[in-house]
């Protein structure tokens, strides 16, 4: 890692100079990959706020002169709705665990097959236990985009900001809205131009007719999207997506798609009569969130997804409300053979996060002491994820994932070779995904329809969303040039 702001400005001098209110790229051949990886880890370690905004910002100003920025995906749905755009299905990826190899192996394979409809994301709950900000996470995914040549519009989600259920029903309620609003505003700060609004926990089943059980998810959700559009930069149109139920439970239906649709339609004029509204609608078709685990702690391959829904759903929802179509949830652990009937159905989007996960901690070359370590640590720190009926493999199975963030340094700390390896394995199963999905040439697709409206994010707010404050003094204290 760099100690102080003048060692990154003297590392990054043959390629730009760092001044006091921008970074001026001269060369940026000269850049080497080393130095990619000491600011990326910079960004993420960094002894204070201060030092962490200033690598993060770095690399945003040396990645955009590279013609990487975070991107709206909007237009590009609008056009597969429309069917000018057709025949993919977009991945979006969750990265947890070693982020920046996870994100290096993805641009790899996206580059190899010259994919450009590819989305990196996080969700509300990822962001806790991964211990990944948004400003942290934009920082490691346009690293990992510099260091492997990437070059082009990235597509960077808020996975899932979700209202808690329990909250939203208690004395709490208030705080909880606030704090989804909060995040919101967090994650468009960051380059975060892609946010799936996930009301449908407060879909009341109870209810006599589709349009009771959907109002308040339809309501939350409009009134979350106005609160976008208010918020989002200038020149930017966020593609924001909605939720017809939750994920894991009831399989949805056209019926509750027409109801959710009318409403948050009618809604959502009521709130701006020229507000831009959704982009796609995420539906339930049989999947769970992580998959479903045997006793033995191993993922069960037997799933229906129940196809015809899904195709009736997209179809609906780009022929009468004209949306990119209907998104998958919870697929990454689905065998094999189930990725190519994506496309074929019209889904716009599908979610892969788990199995990533499960190839970093089952990979061969991953430390087994490091391993037992973190296993140790959950048996005494996530008992909440242990139920009654769990066995020992199954609590592991579900518990893991609450490591990553605790030992996040010890895991990008693995040994080189090892790390490699992984990311070679990952590489491999993105690249298999995204042919299976069809995203292959999609490069040409994204130049045709999605603009990139370049937004300014100085070393201050990136410092500032590091936890921390700067001062004119301060700036010229670090050795930044004036």
């Amino acid at each position: 890692m760099f100690s102080t702001a003048k060692d990154i400005a003297d590392a990054v001098k043959p390629a730009a100079t760092v001044l006091s209110d921008r970074v001026s790229v001269t060369n940026l051949s000269a850049l080497t990959p080393e130095v990619i990886d000491r600011l990326v880890w910079t960004a993420v370690f960094g002894d204070d706020a201060e030092l962490k905004g200033t690598a993060r910002w770095v690399i945003r100003s040396l990645a955009a002169a590279a013609g990487i920025r975070p991107a709206s995906i909007h237009d590009l749905y609008l056009a597969m709705g429309r069917r000018a755009a057709d025949g993919f299905t977009v991945p979006a990826i969750n990265v947890r665990a070693m982020a920046y190899d996870t994100a290096r192996a993805v641009i790899r394979a996206a580059t190899a097959l010259k994919a450009g409809a590819f989305i990196f994301e996080i969700a509300r709950s990822e962001i806790g236990y991964t211990e990944q900000r948004p400003h942290e996470y934009v920082a490691v995914v346009l690293a990992a985009a510099l260091r492997e040549g990437f070059v082009g519009p990235l597509f960077i989600q808020g996975d899932h900001v979700q209202t808690n259920a329990k909250k939203y029903n208690s004395p709490d309620r208030d705080k909880e809205l606030e704090t989804l609003r909060a995040l919101i505003k967090e994650e468009m700060a960051a380059g975060f131009y892609n946010i799936d609004i996930d009301t449908s926990t407060l879909v009341d089943l109870s209810k006599p007719t589709l349009a009771e059980q959907q109002e308040v998810n339809v309501t939350l959700a409009a009134d979350f999207a106005a609160f976008i559009r208010a918020h989002e930069p200038a020149g930017v149109t966020v593609s924001v997506g909605g939720e017809i139920g939750e994920v894991g439970g009831k399989n949805s239906d056209v019926h509750e798609l027409h109801a959710y649709m009318d409403g948050f339609n009618k809604t959502l004029a009521e709130r701006g009569p020229t507000l831009v509204g959704l982009s796609k609608i995420s539906v339930q078709t049989g999947t769970a969130h992580g998959g479903f685990i045997n006793a033995d702690g191993t993922v069960r391959t037997d799933v229906k997804i129940d196809l015809a829904t899904l195709d009736e759903l997209s179809r609906v929802s780009k022929t009468q409300y004209g949306l990119g179509g209907a998104v998958q949830h919870g697929a990454s652990t689905l065998p094999p053979d189930a990725f190519d009937a994506f496309p074929r159905v019209g889904a716009c989007e599908i979610h892969l996060a788990t199995d990533f996960q499960n190839m970093v901690y089952e990979h061969p070359r991953f430390p087994a002491d490091l391993k037992a370590e973190m296993y140790a640590w959950l048996r005494e720190n996530a008992t909440e994820e242990r139920k009654p009926k769990d066995t020992e493999e199954q609590f592991i199975y579900k518990a893991r994932k609450k490591a990553i963030g605790p030992f996040k340094k010890r895991m990008w700390s693995i040994d080189a070779d090892a790390r490699q390896a992984i990311g070679a394995s990952l590489e491999e199963r993105f690249s298999f995904l995204m042919r299976q999905l069809k995203i292959g040439g999609t490069v040409a697709a994204v130049a045709q329809f999605v603009k990139v409206t370049p937004v300014a994010i100085g070393r201050d707010a990136e410092i500032i969303a590091a936890g921390g404050k700067i001062t004119a003094a301060e700036k010229k204290a670090e050795g930044l040039a004036d």
